[in-house]
Protein backbone atom coordinates (compact mmCIF):
# COMPACT_ATOMS: atom_id res chain seq x y z
CA UNK A 1 0.00 0.00 0.00
CA UNK A 2 1.38 3.50 -0.98
CA UNK A 3 1.88 5.95 2.08
CA UNK A 4 -1.10 8.06 2.62
CA UNK A 5 -0.54 11.94 2.43
CA UNK A 6 -0.74 12.10 5.79
CA UNK A 7 2.48 9.84 6.44
CA UNK A 8 4.69 11.90 4.35
CA UNK A 9 3.90 14.86 5.84
CA UNK A 10 4.41 13.55 9.16
CA UNK A 11 7.55 12.12 7.81
CA UNK A 12 8.39 15.42 6.09
CA UNK A 13 8.44 17.34 9.41
CA UNK A 14 10.08 14.65 11.12
CA UNK A 15 12.99 15.24 8.60
CA UNK A 16 12.65 18.84 8.83
CA UNK A 17 13.19 19.06 12.56
CA UNK A 18 16.76 17.58 12.30
CA UNK A 19 20.12 17.85 10.52
CA UNK A 20 21.01 14.57 9.84
CA UNK A 21 20.07 11.54 7.82
CA UNK A 22 17.78 12.02 4.89
CA UNK A 23 17.93 16.25 5.45
CA UNK A 24 21.60 16.12 4.88
CA UNK A 25 20.72 14.18 1.66
CA UNK A 26 18.53 16.74 0.41
CA UNK A 27 20.62 19.71 0.91
CA UNK A 28 21.76 19.73 -3.24
CA UNK A 29 18.68 20.14 -4.31
CA UNK A 30 17.63 22.46 -1.17
CA UNK A 31 20.87 24.75 -2.73
CA UNK A 32 19.65 24.45 -5.74
CA UNK A 33 15.73 25.82 -4.36
CA UNK A 34 17.78 28.69 -2.61
CA UNK A 35 19.79 29.83 -5.85
CA UNK A 36 16.76 30.46 -7.35
CA UNK A 37 14.64 31.51 -4.88
CA UNK A 38 17.10 34.34 -4.26
CA UNK A 39 17.36 34.94 -7.74
CA UNK A 40 13.64 35.47 -8.29
CA UNK A 41 13.86 37.85 -5.21
CA UNK A 42 16.51 39.68 -6.92
CA UNK A 43 14.94 40.37 -10.15
CA UNK A 44 11.82 41.81 -8.32
CA UNK A 45 14.05 44.34 -6.10
CA UNK A 46 16.57 44.88 -8.97
CA UNK A 47 13.23 46.57 -11.04
CA UNK A 48 14.11 44.00 -14.03
CA UNK A 49 10.37 42.32 -12.68
CA UNK A 50 8.12 44.62 -11.54
CA UNK A 51 5.31 43.80 -9.11
CA UNK A 52 1.98 44.77 -9.78
CA UNK A 53 0.54 48.00 -7.78
CA UNK A 54 -2.58 48.20 -7.08
CA UNK A 55 -4.88 51.36 -6.88
CA UNK A 56 -5.52 50.41 -3.01
CA UNK A 57 -2.88 49.43 0.07
CA UNK A 58 -2.13 45.65 0.07
CA UNK A 59 -1.42 44.02 3.60
CA UNK A 60 0.63 40.70 2.92
CA UNK A 61 0.19 37.89 5.48
CA UNK A 62 2.65 35.52 4.97
CA UNK A 63 5.60 33.37 6.10
CA UNK A 64 9.15 31.67 4.95
CA UNK A 65 8.45 27.97 6.09
CA UNK A 66 6.19 25.55 4.34
CA UNK A 67 2.76 24.91 6.04
CA UNK A 68 -0.13 26.91 8.00
CA UNK A 69 1.37 28.96 10.90
CA UNK A 70 -2.00 30.78 11.82
CA UNK A 71 -2.09 33.17 8.79
CA UNK A 72 -5.65 32.69 8.22
CA UNK A 73 -7.10 33.02 11.56
CA UNK A 74 -4.43 36.56 11.50
CA UNK A 75 -5.93 37.59 8.47
CA UNK A 76 -9.73 37.26 10.03
CA UNK A 77 -8.74 39.20 12.69
CA UNK A 78 -7.50 42.03 10.86
CA UNK A 79 -10.10 41.92 8.26
CA UNK A 80 -12.72 42.29 11.52
CA UNK A 81 -10.51 44.89 13.25
CA UNK A 82 -10.16 47.10 9.84
CA UNK A 83 -13.80 46.84 9.20
CA UNK A 84 -14.30 48.25 12.87
CA UNK A 85 -11.83 51.22 12.32
CA UNK A 86 -14.07 52.51 9.44
CA UNK A 87 -12.08 50.51 6.89
CA UNK A 88 -13.90 48.30 3.77
CA UNK A 89 -11.17 45.38 3.36
CA UNK A 90 -11.10 42.46 0.66
CA UNK A 91 -9.52 39.80 0.87
CA UNK A 92 -7.46 37.93 -1.56
CA UNK A 93 -6.24 34.21 -1.26
CA UNK A 94 -4.66 31.50 -4.11
CA UNK A 95 -6.71 28.91 -2.86
CA UNK A 96 -6.44 25.48 -2.23
CA UNK A 97 -7.18 23.12 -5.54
CA UNK A 98 -9.14 24.01 -7.97
CA UNK A 99 -8.27 25.10 -11.67
CA UNK A 100 -6.93 28.51 -10.49
CA UNK A 101 -8.81 30.75 -12.11
CA UNK A 102 -9.68 33.99 -10.75
CA UNK A 103 -13.59 33.88 -8.91
CA UNK A 104 -15.07 35.06 -6.09
CA UNK A 105 -15.25 33.03 -3.28
CA UNK A 106 -19.57 32.71 -2.23
CA UNK A 107 -21.53 31.48 0.54
CA UNK A 108 -22.00 28.20 -1.48
CA UNK A 109 -19.00 27.73 -3.36
CA UNK A 110 -17.45 24.70 -3.08
CA UNK A 111 -14.28 23.74 -0.93
CA UNK A 112 -13.02 22.38 -3.92
CA UNK A 113 -13.01 24.93 -6.33
CA UNK A 114 -12.05 27.86 -4.10
CA UNK A 115 -10.31 25.96 -1.09
CA UNK A 116 -11.28 25.38 2.83
CA UNK A 117 -9.46 28.41 4.16
CA UNK A 118 -11.02 31.16 1.68
CA UNK A 119 -14.53 29.73 2.35
CA UNK A 120 -13.35 30.38 6.29
CA UNK A 121 -12.54 33.92 5.57
CA UNK A 122 -15.79 34.42 3.34
CA UNK A 123 -18.45 33.14 5.67
CA UNK A 124 -16.46 34.83 8.32
CA UNK A 125 -14.66 37.95 7.54
CA UNK A 126 -18.34 40.30 5.88
CA UNK A 127 -16.34 41.27 3.04
CA UNK A 128 -15.26 40.36 -0.50
CA UNK A 129 -12.73 37.17 -0.96
CA UNK A 130 -11.85 36.47 -4.15
CA UNK A 131 -9.46 33.56 -5.33
CA UNK A 132 -6.82 33.00 -8.20
CA UNK A 133 -3.44 32.09 -8.72
CA UNK A 134 -2.39 35.40 -9.71
CA UNK A 135 -3.35 37.32 -6.91
CA UNK A 136 -2.92 40.85 -8.91
CA UNK A 137 -5.43 39.35 -10.98
CA UNK A 138 -7.70 38.30 -8.45
CA UNK A 139 -7.22 41.99 -6.41
CA UNK A 140 -8.39 43.95 -9.50
CA UNK A 141 -11.36 41.36 -10.28
CA UNK A 142 -12.42 42.15 -6.52
CA UNK A 143 -11.90 45.80 -6.68
CA UNK A 144 -13.63 45.92 -10.24
CA UNK A 145 -16.50 44.38 -8.03
CA UNK A 146 -16.12 46.05 -5.24
CA UNK A 147 -15.07 49.77 -5.52
CA UNK A 148 -15.55 50.72 -2.41
CA UNK A 149 -12.96 48.38 -1.21
CA UNK A 150 -10.06 50.60 0.36
CA UNK A 151 -7.32 48.07 1.39
CA UNK A 152 -6.55 44.42 0.16
CA UNK A 153 -5.37 41.37 2.50
CA UNK A 154 -3.68 38.84 1.03
CA UNK A 155 -3.72 35.47 2.84
CA UNK A 156 -0.46 33.59 2.22
CA UNK A 157 1.40 35.31 -0.42
CA UNK A 158 5.15 36.38 0.79
CA UNK A 159 6.51 35.11 -1.61
CA UNK A 160 3.97 36.12 -4.54
CA UNK A 161 6.51 38.89 -5.60
CA UNK A 162 3.86 39.40 -8.65
CA UNK A 163 1.94 41.62 -6.26
CA UNK A 164 3.32 44.65 -4.87
CA UNK A 165 2.49 45.01 -1.16
CA UNK A 166 2.98 48.02 1.57
CA UNK A 167 2.72 46.13 4.38
CA UNK A 168 4.40 42.48 5.24
CA UNK A 169 3.40 40.39 8.25
CA UNK A 170 5.03 37.01 8.51
CA UNK A 171 3.63 34.67 11.28
CA UNK A 172 5.03 31.86 12.79
CA UNK A 173 3.87 29.17 15.31
CA UNK A 174 5.06 26.43 17.68
CA UNK A 175 7.59 25.04 15.14
CA UNK A 176 9.61 28.18 14.61
CA UNK A 177 12.50 27.48 11.74
CA UNK A 178 12.94 23.77 12.69
CA UNK A 179 16.12 23.01 10.99
CA UNK A 180 16.65 26.24 9.31
CA UNK A 181 17.15 24.69 5.67
CA UNK A 182 15.96 25.67 2.58
CA UNK A 183 13.38 22.85 0.92
CA UNK A 184 13.22 20.37 0.73
CA UNK A 185 16.29 19.51 3.34
CA UNK A 186 13.86 21.94 5.74
CA UNK A 187 10.99 24.18 5.46
CA UNK A 188 12.32 26.95 4.56
CA UNK A 189 10.78 29.21 1.35
CA UNK A 190 13.12 31.84 2.25
CA UNK A 191 16.17 32.22 4.62
CA UNK A 192 15.69 33.86 7.98
CA UNK A 193 17.35 36.89 7.07
CA UNK A 194 14.24 37.87 4.66
CA UNK A 195 12.86 38.88 7.66
CA UNK A 196 14.95 41.84 8.08
CA UNK A 197 12.59 43.29 5.20
CA UNK A 198 8.81 42.56 6.93
CA UNK A 199 6.97 44.97 8.47
CA UNK A 200 6.37 42.96 11.53
CA UNK A 201 6.58 39.34 12.96
CA UNK A 202 3.25 37.57 14.65
CA UNK A 203 4.39 34.50 17.13
CA UNK A 204 1.19 32.28 17.27
CA UNK A 205 2.79 30.15 20.58
CA UNK A 206 6.36 30.64 21.21
CA UNK A 207 8.49 29.51 18.47
CA UNK A 208 12.60 29.36 18.96
CA UNK A 209 15.05 30.29 17.01
CA UNK A 210 13.41 33.45 14.78
CA UNK A 211 15.39 36.66 14.57
CA UNK A 212 15.11 39.97 16.21
CA UNK A 213 12.70 41.91 15.07
CA UNK A 214 11.57 45.66 15.89
CA UNK A 215 8.01 44.86 15.68
CA UNK A 216 6.88 41.70 17.73
CA UNK A 217 3.37 40.54 18.19
CA UNK A 218 2.13 37.31 20.09
CA UNK A 219 -1.55 35.99 18.74
CA UNK A 220 -3.62 33.81 21.24
CA UNK A 221 -6.28 31.63 19.44
CA UNK A 222 -9.33 31.54 21.97
CA UNK A 223 -12.26 29.81 21.46
CA UNK A 224 -14.50 27.58 24.35
CA UNK A 225 -17.91 27.90 22.51
CA UNK A 226 -19.04 25.01 20.56
CA UNK A 227 -21.50 25.34 17.87
CA UNK A 228 -23.71 22.76 15.31
CA UNK A 229 -22.71 22.30 12.08
CA UNK A 230 -25.95 23.03 9.91
CA UNK A 231 -27.21 25.32 12.87
CA UNK A 232 -25.12 27.69 14.35
CA UNK A 233 -27.65 28.70 16.83
CA UNK A 234 -26.85 25.89 18.59
CA UNK A 235 -24.22 26.33 21.31
CA UNK A 236 -22.58 24.06 23.87
CA UNK A 237 -19.79 24.46 25.84
CA UNK A 238 -17.17 22.05 27.25
CA UNK A 239 -18.67 21.16 30.18
CA UNK A 240 -21.79 20.02 28.08
CA UNK A 241 -20.07 17.75 26.11
CA UNK A 242 -18.50 16.00 29.29
CA UNK A 243 -19.44 12.77 29.69
CA UNK A 244 -19.69 11.92 25.90
CA UNK A 245 -17.59 9.43 23.34
CA UNK A 246 -16.19 12.21 21.10
CA UNK A 247 -13.89 12.35 18.58
CA UNK A 248 -12.09 14.99 16.86
CA UNK A 249 -11.01 15.65 13.40
CA UNK A 250 -8.19 17.80 12.37
CA UNK A 251 -6.83 18.27 8.74
CA UNK A 252 -4.55 21.39 9.50
CA UNK A 253 -0.83 21.58 9.34
CA UNK A 254 -0.61 21.28 12.79
CA UNK A 255 -3.35 18.82 13.84
CA UNK A 256 -1.97 18.88 17.44
CA UNK A 257 -2.18 22.17 17.93
CA UNK A 258 -6.14 21.51 17.77
CA UNK A 259 -5.93 18.64 20.19
CA UNK A 260 -4.05 20.47 22.53
CA UNK A 261 -7.11 23.10 22.69
CA UNK A 262 -9.36 20.49 23.32
CA UNK A 263 -7.49 19.03 25.64
CA UNK A 264 -7.10 22.89 27.79
CA UNK A 265 -10.70 22.84 27.68
CA UNK A 266 -10.80 19.33 30.07
CA UNK A 267 -11.89 17.59 26.61
CA UNK A 268 -10.46 13.56 25.77
CA UNK A 269 -11.76 13.09 22.65
CA UNK A 270 -10.17 10.27 20.47
CA UNK A 271 -8.35 12.40 17.96
CA UNK A 272 -7.82 11.50 14.33
CA UNK A 273 -5.11 13.71 12.68
CA UNK A 274 -5.94 14.17 8.61
CA UNK A 275 -3.40 16.16 6.16
CA UNK A 276 -4.20 19.74 5.35
CA UNK A 277 -6.52 20.38 3.07
CA UNK A 278 -7.60 17.09 3.70
CA UNK A 279 -10.80 16.20 1.46
CA UNK A 280 -12.98 14.33 3.40
CA UNK A 281 -15.18 11.62 2.70
CA UNK A 282 -18.12 9.76 4.67
CA UNK A 283 -15.72 6.83 5.70
CA UNK A 284 -12.96 9.18 7.05
CA UNK A 285 -15.67 10.02 9.62
CA UNK A 286 -17.50 6.79 9.99
CA UNK A 287 -17.21 6.50 13.69
CA UNK A 288 -19.02 5.41 16.59
CA UNK A 289 -20.04 7.91 19.41
CA UNK A 290 -21.89 10.78 20.56
CA UNK A 291 -20.16 13.97 18.03
CA UNK A 292 -17.57 15.06 16.05
CA UNK A 293 -15.40 17.52 17.46
CA UNK A 294 -14.02 19.82 14.16
CA UNK A 295 -12.44 22.80 13.43
CA UNK A 296 -13.97 25.55 11.19
CA UNK A 297 -11.26 24.90 8.44
CA UNK A 298 -12.27 21.67 8.32
CA UNK A 299 -15.69 22.06 9.01
CA UNK A 300 -16.68 23.62 5.25
CA UNK A 301 -16.17 20.05 3.88
CA UNK A 302 -18.10 17.94 6.26
CA UNK A 303 -21.44 18.69 5.31
CA UNK A 304 -23.86 15.96 4.62
CA UNK A 305 -20.89 13.13 5.34
CA UNK A 306 -21.05 12.75 8.89
CA UNK A 307 -23.62 9.99 10.85
CA UNK A 308 -22.71 11.66 14.12
CA UNK A 309 -23.22 15.34 15.10
CA UNK A 310 -20.33 17.76 13.98
CA UNK A 311 -19.42 20.27 16.43
CA UNK A 312 -17.57 23.35 15.63
CA UNK A 313 -15.23 25.18 17.59
CA UNK A 314 -14.83 28.58 16.64
CA UNK A 315 -11.05 30.43 17.60
CA UNK A 316 -10.59 34.15 17.35
CA UNK A 317 -7.02 35.64 17.53
CA UNK A 318 -6.33 38.00 19.98
CA UNK A 319 -2.61 40.23 19.65
CA UNK A 320 -0.71 42.03 22.30
CA UNK A 321 0.13 44.70 21.42
CA UNK A 322 -2.64 45.91 18.91
CA UNK A 323 -0.98 44.74 15.47
CA UNK A 324 -4.65 46.43 13.50
CA UNK A 325 -3.64 49.57 14.90
CA UNK A 326 0.24 49.25 14.09
CA UNK A 327 -1.43 48.39 10.46
CA UNK A 328 -3.50 51.47 10.31
CA UNK A 329 -0.94 53.77 11.34
CA UNK A 330 1.07 52.55 8.38
CA UNK A 331 -2.00 52.91 6.14
CA UNK A 332 -2.84 56.27 7.76
CA UNK A 333 -0.07 57.76 9.76
CA UNK A 334 -0.35 58.15 13.62
CA UNK A 335 -3.24 59.72 15.02
CA UNK A 336 -2.84 63.54 15.62
CA UNK A 337 -2.37 64.77 18.81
Amino acid sequence: MPPSRLSIEQGLAAVWRTRRGLACLLLIPAGLFLVLATLRRSLYRSGLLRGDRLSVPVVMVGNIIAGGAGKTPLTLHLARMLKMAGRRPGIVSRGHGGAGQVMEVGADSAPAAVGDEPLLLRSRASCPVFVGRKRATAARALLAAYPETDVILCDDGLQHYALARDIEIAVFDRRGLMNGWPLPAGPLREMPARLREVDAVVFNGDPAGIPRHPHVFHMTLMGDRFHLLGDPSRHFTAADLAGMKLHAVAGISDPGRFFDHLASLGLTPECHPFPDHHPYVAADIAFTGDAILATEKDAVKLHGLALLPVWVLPVDACLSPDLARFVLEKLDGPPSA
